[in-house]
């Protein structure tokens, strides 16, 4: 497959002499120009629509912008909690009418030691207020380059996973052949085989690679005899669109990988990288290993983000928190220098659970994933997309799995 053509100036580490152009703070200075290039038309239509929907202010406001009810960014304290305050589209059939949809996923059923994630897209929507929609260092403001919606969440059913898996492969088919880009709020890392399998609805005979971030490998066929949270890549790769030697799983490691899963990975081929195989390796080389890897004949690749990547010193608010994971920093350059290089069909953030959270940490950091992994894709030019992508049909075909029992 060939990759998305993208700013290869994400791999390159120029080196810098002191007094050249290139010397200490260029990145710095480089955003400060990069800003005042970034137009203001977004923003103003905010404001507009905002004076016209919630009213004008009262007389004794001096800033003749705000309005009466607040119908925008700002105050980041005030506002129905969708993400980052993007419109709720209660009716899901106009998605396609918006380059990028926000779906809650709140099914935590597969958990097997700690429950809380059916929280986690109320709990992402909720801290996402905090953010605005530029970022400083990437020069990008998502309100000027895309669309965004939220569709609100697929209504779970709770104590029954396959059930709640047909649901979440219905809409989560829906939004992708819709040609919306699909990022998606969980919920327990069990939804990653019902989300791929709604992908793979709509691929025709294309195939997908995943690039599946954790502390876990998740490859058991059952775990206390149903479909959990450990199970969805033994299943996903069941699927001939997703072949499983497509798939990387980086971050791996540690006293809870469970050998079953384990024996899988190994029989099946899937690629393996230790948080210390990163390390030694450096960001770039796994990057680099990763997308050879899952793009290895295939045509699109689905990012899983399994927010325990992280080290749980920085992410407490999950079901299986595992010290010695990635730093934030690692993660979102390996998310950087992968999304820029790859043709991306998808997004999803699980294992956030807010009952165990402090401050809304672990959620922060699940909103950043979504705001970098939205920028990357603009800064490469998957976003907004000018055209359908090749790999996506408009047929949709229901028989993409295997049965099961």
């Amino acid at each position: 497959m060939t990759a998305t053509p993208g700013p290869e100036e994400a791999f390159d580490r120029r080196s810098s002499s002191p007094g050249s152009s290139s010397a200490v703070g260029q990145q710095g200075a480089e955003a400060l120009e990069k800003e005042a290039r970034l137009p203001l038309t977004g923003w103003q239509q905010e404001v507009e629509q905002g004076l016209r929907y919630g009213l004008e202010a009262a007389e004794s406001i001096v800033d003749r912008r705000i309005s009466t009810f607040s119908r925008g960014e700002l105050p980041h304290y005030a506002g129905i909690n969708t993400f980052m305050k993007a419109p709720y589209i209660e009716d899901v059939n106009r998605v396609g009418e918006f380059d990028v949809a926000i779906v809650g996923i709140p099914h935590d059923s597969g958990t097997t030691y700690r429950p809380g994630t059916r929280f986690g897209p109320q709990g992402i929507r909720r801290i996402s207020a905090l953010y605005t929609p530029y970022n400083y260092e990437m020069g990008v403001d998502l309100r000027e380059s895309i669309t965004l919606c939220d569709v609100g969440d697929i209504f779970t059913i709770p104590a029954n996973n396959e059930k709640s898996f047909d649901q979440i492969s219905k809409g989560v088919a829906h939004v992708f052949a819709s040609g919306a880009f699909p990022i998606l709020l969980g919920g327990d890392h069990s939804i990653g085989f019902p989300t791929v399998r709604g992908v793979c609805r709509h691929l025709g005979d294309k195939k997908v690679g995943i690039i599946h971030f954790d502390r876990h490998v998740d490859t058991q066929e059952i775990d206390l005899d149903e479909r959990m949270h450990t199970c969805p890549w033994f299943h996903a790769t069941n699927m001939a669109n997703a072949p499983a030697e497509n798939l990387v799983q980086l971050g791996i490691g540690g006293w809870q990988v469970p050998r079953e899963g384990v024996k899988v990975c190994r029989e099946r081929g899937t690629n393996v990288l230790t948080v210390t195989d990163i390390c030694d390796m450096g960001l770039e080389a796994a990057a680099k290993y990763a997308i050879e890897r899952a793009t290895d004949g295939t045509d699109c690749v689905y990012i899983s983000f399994d927010i325990d990547c992280i080290d749980a010193g920085f992410v407490p608010g999950t079901g299986w928190p595992e010290p010695g994971g990635l730093l934030p920093r690692e993660a979102l350059k390996l998310l950087e220098l992968i999304v820029r290089n790859v043709p991306v069909c998808g997004l999803e953030v699980v294992e956030v659970s807010p009952p165990y959270d402090i401050s809304d940490m672990t959620s922060l950091m699940a909103t950043r994933v979504i705001c970098d992994v939205m920028a990357h894709l603009v800064v490469s030019g998957q976003l907004p997309r000018k055209q359908k992508p090749a790999w996506l049909h408009e047929a949709c075909n229901m028989n993409v799995d295997q049965k099961w029992r």
